[in-house]
């Protein structure tokens, strides 16, 4: 189960990956990870469920090799969005700790809802949805320019 949960991972890291790598700038990058997301649990809900269903098996091996693209867990591009909102300016450094945390919780929180609870699931609908939860989180975390 748990190489199973690693591959659904990945699936949802590259995912992210290509969202973030289409986003030309800091401010749309966040709002790209938080989409990708919720598309890929909308689009694969067996591997999104399995994704978290078990925690990653630490190895000696693993902590010790650097990190690649191809092995990047979802929540380390998170961080590296986060990071980078950061260094533009847009996210003030002590909001930081705790920001993934906050963004990746309602991000999951609204796929859950969309997937197995009461919201409707019209392309439409998750659209507004989406959008809602997007600006909210980029609301409570970032220093967004004047509308």
């Amino acid at each position: 189960m748990a190489e199973v949960s690693r591959h659904a991972r990945a699936e949802l890291a590259a995912q992210m990956r290509r969202g973030v790598d289409a986003a030309p700038e800091p401010l749309t990058r966040l709002g790209a990870v938080g989409t990708a997301y919720v598309n890929f649990a909308l689009s694969q809900p067996g591997l999104f469920r399995t994704a978290f269903n078990s925690h990653p098996v630490a190895s000696a091996e693993k902590a010790d090799a650097p990190t690649t693209l191809e092995d990047q867990e979802p929540y380390e591009i998170l961080g590296e969005v986060l990071d980078e909102a950061q260094s533009a300016g847009l996210l003030d450094p002590n909001r930081r700790p705790g920001a993934a945390i906050a963004a990746w919780s309602a991000v999951h929180g609204l796929a859950g809802l969309l997937l197995d609870g009461p919201l409707p699931t019209t392309r439409a609908e998750v659209d507004f949805a989406l959008a809602q939860v997007l600006e909210l989180v980029a609301r409570g975390l970032l220093r967004l320019p004047p509308e």
